[in-house]
């Protein structure tokens, strides 16, 4: 009992630490602009590829633009497209989940063979040819990854449902006249929401990968605007005499993918010894 208390005390520790440090960069993106105070699309013809010094704390790239500045704004695209990418996954998944587990037959049936053949590619490699196909753009990379990323919510909600509709508080629903639209949403939906939101918590630094892995190859966000891949992408032809311009867009995502990765794995520490 005791050494259940003290893991319980410490996971929660590790979830307080955990989440600061998610919002702390949230909140460095969101205020990019009262923190840097270089433009970070400002060109300048005499400050080219500078190493870091009290005006450019992170040096500048080949056309003299502050990294500083723009590893903070380009953190704010990333994050931003991951966040839009991953709710609107969850949510797709989620209802397509929660329609196949609770009346199952045909529609459950063609949707899971979707959702199977889906898997059977690998994400990255859709998500490339698509990207592709579509051409550049933060939009194109973000359906590029959404077509395979609904699948895990998916399933996930489907499993729940098939164990919550059987449920007697859903009996009891149905005995008393409630529609299905209203048992899914007031007794299923609720009950499934947690799993799948953890679910949601762990694909933020994937997708997070996912769409600077697009930006670095030229798939995702169109230069100039400032996105961490597109960054290192456009800055690796001259990493040996400006390895700043590279390192500090990599150190940025690494981090915040370690971040939110770790955070992911905390919530499910959470929800098991709560």
């Amino acid at each position: 009992m005791k050494k259940r208390i003290s893991r319980k005390k410490a996971v929660k520790i590790k979830l307080v630490i955990m989440a600061a440090l998610a919002l702390s960069v949230v909140f460095l993106t969101l205020f990019a602009g009262v923190i840097a105070k270089n433009d970070p699309y400002q060109t300048c013809a005499t400050s080219i590829r500078t190493a870091p010094c009290v005006d450019y704390p992170f040096g500048t790239d080949n056309l003299g633009r502050c990294i500083f500045a723009r590893v903070l704004y380009g953190g704010r695209t990333t994050i931003a497209a991951t966040f839009a990418l991953v709710f609107i996954s969850f949510a797709i998944g989620t209802v397509i989940g929660m329609v196949c587990g609770y009346y199952g037959g045909l529609i459950d049936r063609l949707l899971m063979r979707l959702a199977d053949i889906t898997l059977g590619f690998p994400q990255m490699v859709v998500a490339i040819a698509v990207a592709g196909i579509l051409g550049g753009g933060i939009k194109s990379a973000m359906i590029a990854l959404g077509i395979t990323m609904w699948v895990s919510f998916a399933r996930l909600a489907r499993s729940h449902t098939f164990s919550i509709r059987s449920a007697a508080f859903v009996q009891t629903a149905r005995f008393a006249g409630k529609n299905d639209a209203y048992i899914i949403m007031v007794h299923v939906f609720p009950n499934l929401l947690a799993p799948v939101l953890t679910n949601a918590l762990t694909q933020i630094g994937t997708t997070m990968i996912g769409l600077s892995g697009l930006s670095f190859l030229g798939l995702g966000v169109i230069p100039p605007a400032a996105e961490w891949g597109a960054m290192i992408s456009e800055a690796r032809a001259y990493i040996q005499i400006a390895p700043w311009a590279v390192i500090y867009p990599s150190v940025a995502t690494i981090i915040t993918i370690i971040i939110f990765n770790y955070l992911g794995d905390v919530i499910m520490d959470y929800r098991e010894v709560r």
